[in-house]
């Protein structure tokens, strides 16, 4: 039986500094991802941007935004923002009290708008008093609404913020080209983070998406990170670790188009925390498609775990298309490990242990996997069921901690490493 506690940070990540590594790093994968012919940003941020707009909770929206005399709303930073800023915000809370913060306005390829914290100051922005946190049972959150923070826009960098109580943490439609990075969107009402619309090339780096729940849904649909709805190639996630909501950790309902998923963990997802009555949580790790009819898209998934889960460690849930599942770890899920009986999905190199059933496969067998080598797996074949390296603080880079988390002790070309 694994361990695990509560993930924290190491500090609050996302330094004014390391939001331009990570946008540096970024477009680069961007660029990769889009190829020549794609629309990549063609430039990266300076190693320490000056901020040009700075907030902090003792400021005044009439003052000029500097670090002596700084605004007090992010809204208001926004809202003046033009392509090539740097908005830094200082440590504090920022309750959302009448109206969500709402960026319309993008930046350019050579000029992206950057949001950050400043320094290693911990931003909370809180969405508690929003009236769409507490949308009724069954009824709908206006999309205007949707998000503690809501994004029509492109070309952003926006990291280092924590993200609660909101309709929605972060939603994002119909944006291309943005980086967001080392974000924790947790206990909102509905996703912590969602992407949908027509949206390509967005990179989602380093998220905590935790405690997520939607009582006006009774728990069918508030994940993690959801990137539904919509199409758009070229989005990848990177280094997520996605837990407790009530939902799905990563959910890909209804999106047209390939997403990567890489060095990525869910676990927890899918039990009735919150007792809401007629529970509806699905309860997966990896919920890769879905609708009626599923698009047939080929997701790319590799180097992921998937452990605790109330349903399936990985499901294709409808998505007949030939995905690349490449060394990913189902473990302790209730369901099946490996949920792919309706796809054409080619797994290779995973592992599944101690699932209510390792896999039911599809058209295509794959190689390496761990039911094709041994139909007996256990904890006594792997290194460690202790996940609190994994599920503890961040490393200062802001990537997720390696151990020897459910590492096979023989072959080592089996399952995730992270």
């Amino acid at each position: 039986m694994f361990r695990r506690r509560p993930p924290v940070r190491s500090g609050t990540a996302g330094t004014v500094r390391r939001a331009a590594v990570a946008a540096t790093a970024a477009l680069a994968a961007v660029a990769a991802m889009s190829g020549p012919a794609g629309a990549a940003p063609a430039a990266a941020a300076s190693a320490d941007p000056v901020p040009t707009l700075v907030v902090a909770t003792n400021g005044s929206d009439t003052a000029p935004g500097s670090l002596d005399r700084p605004l007090r709303t992010i809204q208001r930073a926004v809202d003046l923002a033009e392509p090539g800023d740097v908005i830094a915000v200082r440590g504090g809370t920022y309750p959302l009290t009448s109206a969500n913060i709402s960026i319309t306005t993008s930046g350019r390829a050579d000029a992206p708008i950057t949001l950050t914290n400043y320094g290693d100051e911990r931003v909370v922005i809180d969405g508690e008093a929003l009236p769409a946190s507490h949308t009724p049972v069954g009824g709908s959150i206006p999309r205007p609404q949707r998000g503690a923070i809501h994004q029509e826009a492109s070309w952003w960098r926006v990291s280092g913020l924590e993200i609660i109580n909101g309709p929605y943490g972060v939603y994002c439609d119909g944006c291309n080209d943005n980086v967001f990075a080392d974000l924790v969107t947790r206990d909102n009402y509905e996703s912590g983070f969602q992407l949908q619309g027509q949206s390509p090339r967005n990179l989602i780096l380093n998220l905590d998406s935790y405690g997520n729940r939607d009582p006006r849904k009774n728990g069918e649909s508030a994940d993690g990170l959801a990137i539904k709805e919509g199409s758009g190639g070229g989005n990848v996630v990177r280094g997520a670790r996605l837990w407790n909501n009530v939902d799905d950790g990563f959910d890909a309902w209804e999106f047209g188009s390939p997403i990567t998923v890489e060095d990525s963990v869910a676990y927890g997802n899918g039990y009735n925390r919150w007792n809401l009555p007629d529970f509806s949580g699905d309860g997966n790790g990896f919920k890769l498609g879905g609708g009626s009819p599923a698009p047939v898209v080929a997701h790319v998934v590799r180097n992921t775990m998937s452990f605790g889960n109330a349903a399936d460690g990985y499901t294709d849930n409808g998505n007949g298309a030939a995905m690349r599942l490449t060394r990913n770890t189902a473990y302790e899920n209730a369901d099946r490990g490996f949920q792919l009986n309706r796809s054409a999905t080619v797994p290779t190199g995973n592992l599944a242990v101690g699932n209510g059933a390792a896999v039911a496969i599809g058209s295509a067998r794959g190689s390496g996997n761990s039911w094709g080598i041994s139909g007996s797996w256990s904890d006594a074949d792997l290194l460690s069921t202790d996940s609190r390296v994994l599920t503890g603080p961040r490393t200062g880079a802001g990537d997720i901690a390696g151990s020897d988390f459910l590492r096979p002790r023989n072959h080592p070309d089996l399952g995730a490493r992270l």
